[in-house]
């Protein structure tokens, strides 16, 4: 029913909007200085199957667009930036840097206070990690790592037996509660003499 007419004309339509697609190729061919982006509405006449509603060109300064033609408002995407991916050493050192200021109590495992195994455990447990609650236990169990492959929340042992720990902050500083009447602060890995490493995750 009519089948003759809507191909006629399709073919028609076909061909006039092939020829609005070229003139808008050839628009953008026309020049390469301060060319921009501009979207237009296809006529309700061109639009059909396989053919855009909206075409977008670069259409050199100084070049008006053709007559018929309406500018569409390009439409502004937006998109969030993924959130950075965080290590599991880092929210371990996240955690102890959030106690900096803390004062030392000998036995005290946070949130308020710490001793410095107190604050390697509290830590650790923030990113979801149980470890033993001794600075000797602490750097017996895990993995050993050695100085120079040291990783931001590592614990670092130091002094004859591990008798106190701290957890890596990279840049060859540890984050640790010293002891009493101090309190958790940063100081460099080669300030203390280094018994070990050992890293839980």
């Amino acid at each position: 029913m009519g089948a003759h007419s809507i191909k006629t004309s399709s073919a028609g339509r076909r061909v006039a909007a092939a020829g609005l697609l070229a003139a808008g190729a050839a628009v953008a061919g026309s020049g390469t200085a301060a060319a921009a982006p501009v979207t237009v509405d296809v006529p309700v006449e061109f639009q059909l199957p396989g053919v855009p509603a909206q075409v977008t060109v670069d259409l050199p300064e100084g070049i008006a667009l053709p007559a018929g033609l309406e500018q569409a408002a390009a439409p502004v995407q937006e998109f969030a930036a993924p959130a950075p991916e965080v290590s599991t050493g880092q929210k371990i050192l996240d955690a102890a840097t959030t106690r900096v200021g803390s004062p030392y109590v000998w036995g005290a495992t946070g949130p308020d206070s710490f001793d410095c195994s107190g604050l390697t455990s509290w830590a650790y447990q923030q990113a979801g990690i149980s470890i033993p609650r001794t600075s000797q236990a602490q750097i017996g169990g895990g993995t050993q790592v050695s100085k120079a492959d040291l990783q931001p929340g590592d614990i670092v042992a130091f002094y004859s037996g591990a008798s106190h720990v701290g957890i890596y902050a990279g840049n060859g500083q540890v984050v640790h509660a010293p002891y009493s009447g101090t309190s958790v602060s940063y100081a460099p890995v080669d300030s203390m003499p280094f018994y070990g490493a050992t890293r839980y995750y």
